[in-house]
């Protein structure tokens, strides 16, 4: 590494309000630097979660609003590249001249392009858990396409989805994280050494990078046997998009083009955060209380129903969904947040107010708190819905920390 250990080049991708950088800089900011990012959110005209990234690192924070795709040629040298991506159709064509093509718009071709231009020696990637299973009609190609485009470029892959709170934290969210290291690292070499004299399953439960910090059971699951795949017997990308079916588990590992998933269980013994430790022990604003006269509107929202629905072609069915709990237990980790938390929504969370005892919202504090971000992180001056939206977008940081601790190691 160039730097020599002591200033790991950071570029973050689809930045948001900074999940990845708060997490690594909380971990060694002496150490991750981070030389450019990238947010943009198409469509939208207050562009808030840059305006938040901006203010909160200031003349460091190197920031580009701009649509990814457009500014590639911008983005450095460096040594780590970081970024929640959202999940699309990865699917590629030929085009006769041009080559392989895939579709416009879809933001894994932008990462894809920067990771052929500069080879970052690490990538550390977030996504929803369903990439895994994407899509519905051809299971698993969607990443199935990632996987041989980075192997194609020199890479080994390691996988994980994440539940936050199995692991400590304060909110049920699951996440697929995806780890790359290239063939001349130091981890490459071990890999290596590792696949010479052990397995797979040793890598994922005993060495691999999510391992350590995130330890599972050492055991297999008879009932979900591994998949394993070799991605040499496909010839490109568009063999990989038209054939390539396969069942990703929670778990794998890719190494040498051999393609190993397994489902692997927690095993964390430590000590758990709970919603109500975030709850504020304050007076709250009004406005997020709900009134007496509301109520009856939200257990019908939280509670079970089915509704009788009517298809575009004209097809009746029972639409169906289960309770929700009503209020929310402060005695538990919270529910995955999304980005519809500040409206009056099914999915919101309600909680007892700590000081009142009567029933409100979240604020956006509290929302913070959840991901792990300082309070008041959001409060440069954007709107409180925008608040709640960046936050049902966001990262949990304490995950990153630990990642970023991981990467400190293995450098």
């Amino acid at each position: 590494m160039a730097n020599n250990k002591k200033n790991v080049r950071v570029v973050e991708l689809f930045a948001g309000v900074g999940g990845f950088r708060v997490g690594l800089e909380r971990c060694a900011k002496d150490v991750f630097r981070t030389v450019w990012a990238n947010q943009w959110e198409p469509g939208q005209k207050g562009q808030w979660a840059y305006k938040c990234y901006s203010e909160r690192f200031g003349a460091d924070a190197h920031c580009v609003n701009k649509d990814i795709s457009t500014v590639i040629e911008q983005v450095p040298e460096h040594d780590l590249l970081v970024g929640g991506f959202p999940c699309q159709d990865y699917s590629v064509a030929s085009t006769g001249a041009k080559g392989i093509e895939g579709k416009k718009g879809v933001l894994w071709w932008s990462i894809n392009d920067i990771v052929r231009k500069r080879h970052p020696q690490f990538i550390l990637l977030e996504n929803v858990d369903r990439l895994l299973k994407s899509p519905t009609k051809q299971r698993g190609r969607d990443f199935g396409i990632i996987l041989k485009c980075l192997y194609d470029e020199g890479y080994a892959v390691e996988w994980r989805v994440i539940n936050a709170a199995e692991y400590g934290n304060i909110q049920r969210r699951r996440r697929t994280f995806i780890f790359a290291f290239k063939d001349t690292t130091k981890q490459f070499a071990r890999i290596k050494k590792h696949m010479e004299t052990e397995g797979e399953f040793e890598w994922l439960v005993r060495d691999g990078f999510f391992a350590e910090s995130f330890p599972v059971k050492q055991e297999h699951h008879d009932k979900k046997k591994p998949t394993e795949l070799d991605l040499d017997e496909y010839e490109d990308l568009v063999t990989v998009s038209d054939m390539f079916h396969a069942t990703f588990y929670n778990s794998g590992v890719m190494y040498a083009g051999k393609i190993y998933s397994e489902e692997l269980s927690p095993d964390y013994n430590g000590p758990q955060k709970l919603l109500g430790d975030i709850v504020l022990e304050e007076p709250v604003d009004d406005k997020y209380f709900i009134s007496q006269d509301q109520i009856e509107k939200w257990e019908y929202m939280k509670g079970s129903k089915k509704i009788e629905r009517t298809s575009k072609e004209g097809f009746t069915y029972q639409f169906s969904e289960g309770a929700i709990a009503f209020p929310d237990p402060l005695d538990r980790p919270a529910r995955t947040m999304l980005t519809s938390e500040g409206t009056a929504n099914r999915s919101s969370h309600v909680i007892t107010d700590k000081l009142t005892g009567k029933y409100r919202r979240l604020t956006p504090e509290e929302c913070e708190r959840i991901n792990g971000f300082d309070t008041g992180w959001t409060d440069t001056g954007t709107p409180e819905r925008q608040r709640y939206f960046i936050m049902g977008n966001a990262l949990v940081v304490p995950l990153i920390e630990k990642m970023g601790g991981k990467l400190l190691e293995i450098m």
